[in-house]
């Protein structure tokens, strides 16, 4: 699950979509923070039922094409819970840093690992994709999955990204679109701003933080603009792939 901004390197405050509204940069930060901190508990469940199941077809598209080798480190942005990082140790990588600005997302994933009886699983970090807590040219892989949309400063985290990867490292994320086909569209609309919230309300009890789910899929930029701010952030040989008729987007570049 998991806003975009108009001016994507900050700029004045009130600029900065929230769903549908305009706020400043640090009412941005602290109103995502109480959004996952609201859902963290059932973050999980949510995104089975209100995906029917296709969030872990979408993430094993994501992970075959990252093609994990043995010796591979992995920073995974925005993480949340850790099916990425997850995943990602389990088809082979070396190790997965889990980074991102919630502490209850944070908590729910080590949690979930504990319960699953892992002894060994990813690193947690807390960090703002703008200004990640880890060292230059690092990772060879780096992902953010369903966070792009939440984050306050997306050209400077982009940017951020590329810094921690070393030369030639892959970059991936992948988002919910406003590109979906247009014979999808009243269907997709109708599900998104009725049923979210609904099943929201009744399973996290917080149908407002999925409401800001559906809206901040429409303030986030076409492929094609996303694509330019990852050029503009330095990373090259960028490709963009559908999923489920444009619900989902995979962007993959690299440092280059």
């Amino acid at each position: 699950m998991e806003s975009n901004e108009n001016n994507p390197s900050g700029g004045s405050a009130g600029d900065i979509d929230f769903g549908f509204r305009k706020v400043s940069e640090i009412d941005h930060t602290s109103m995502v923070r109480d959004v996952f901190s609201s859902v963290a508990g059932r973050y999980d469940l949510m995104n089975d039922l209100m995906s029917g199941g296709l969030h872990r077809l979408w993430k094993a598209a994501l992970l075959d094409r990252l093609n994990p080798r043995a010796d591979d480190l992995l920073l995974d942005v925005a993480g949340g819970t850790g099916d990425i990082a997850d995943g990602f140790l389990k088809r082979g990588g070396r190790a997965a840093l889990i980074c991102d600005i919630n502490t209850d997302m944070l908590s729910a994933g080590s949690d979930r690992s504990l319960d699953r009886g892992a002894v060994q699983g990813p690193s947690r970090v807390c960090g703002d994709a703008a200004a990640l807590p880890v060292p230059d040219a690092v990772a060879d892989s780096c992902t953010i999955v369903f966070g792009l949309r939440n984050v306050t400063r997306r050209q400077q985290a982009l940017t951020e990204m590329r810094r921690v990867l070393k030369p030639g490292g892959h970059f991936i994320c992948m988002e919910f679109s406003p590109a979906v086909l247009p014979q999808l569209k009243p269907l997709y609309d109708a599900y998104s701003f009725r049923v979210l919230p609904w099943l929201g309300e009744r399973i996290a009890g917080d149908g407002d933080s999925y409401g800001y789910l559906a809206e901040s899929i429409r303030r986030f930029p076409d492929p094609e603009t996303l694509s330019t701010e990852m050029a503009d952030a330095g990373f090259g040989n960028i490709n963009i792939t559908p999923l489920t008729g444009g619900i989902v987007w995979q962007h993959s570049g690299w440092r280059i």
